[in-house]
């Protein structure tokens, strides 16, 4: 996944995908007369992310507050989701719902610069299936918010927030899947720089929902949610 632009009504977007490729967008078209800092104030200060690869099929919806919505059946890249730009020091607090097949995830998800890293929280998903290698870094309990499992992946000459870029990704993996709940981003970001996983500055942060293609079976992804951050 890349940066994709605030709007204040969901638009179908075409763009390119890897994850796993794991999301990793080339910029549409743009309303370049507001500032992101404008259109965050018309949300309520929440930053919304709307991406989807050319051949993607969904519907991502924008609620009022901090809430959104998403159904899809897609063989291409997705991702959708409200968050906040800059500081990605947060107690992140959501409830709602998620149903989903194939390979995709419910996750916080950021991205920093200096160094380019692009992360995951992930609470729920519907497969693992990374198109890369993850190399396991251990696992570690963040206190009553669950136990996951650490994982770093490199991705080599591919998009990202900065154009075709080589950078690393950081993965917590929550070992019993949930939806709802907190998710106190500083204590993944601490288990990290144990393992030499440092992080940069923050972009953005959302919580989101992502589909992708499994590059081995041309598996695509379906499904829905509602989240709503609190």
């Amino acid at each position: 996944m890349v940066q994709f632009k605030l709007l204040p009504i969901v638009a179908s977007l075409a763009a390119l995908l890897p994850f796993g490729s794991v999301a990793s967008p080339v910029m549409g078209p743009e309303r370049a007369p507001e500032t992101d800092s404008a259109l965050e104030a018309r949300q309520g200060g929440y930053y919304f992310q709307n991406w989807s690869e050319g051949g993607s099929n969904i519907r991502c919806n924008n609620g009022g507050g901090g809430s959104f919505s998403a159904n899809w059946n897609s063989k291409g890249g997705f991702v959708c989701g409200k968050g906040w730009q800059g500081n990605g020091v947060r107690t992140i607090r959501y409830s709602g719902n998620y149903n989903a097949t194939g390979p995709g995830y419910l996750a916080v998800y950021g991205w920093t610069r200096n160094p380019l890293i692009e992360y995951y929280i992930l609470d729920s998903y519907s497969e693992l299936a990374p198109n890369e290698p993850w190399t396991s870094k251990g696992n570690f309990t963040a206190g009553d918010e669950g136990t996951f499992e650490i994982f770093q992946s490199t991705r080599v000459n591919q998009p990202s927030i900065d154009g075709t870029r080589t950078f690393q990704q950081y993965w917590s993996v929550r070992t019993e899947k949930r939806v709802g709940g907190t998710i106190t981003t500083k204590k993944h970001f601490d288990e990290w720089a144990k393992h030499g996983m440092r992080l940069g500055g923050h972009v953005y942060i959302v919580m989101a929902v992502e589909g992708y293609t499994n590059s081995k079976t041309k598996q695509g992804s379906s499904g829905s949610a509602s989240i709503t951050l609190q």
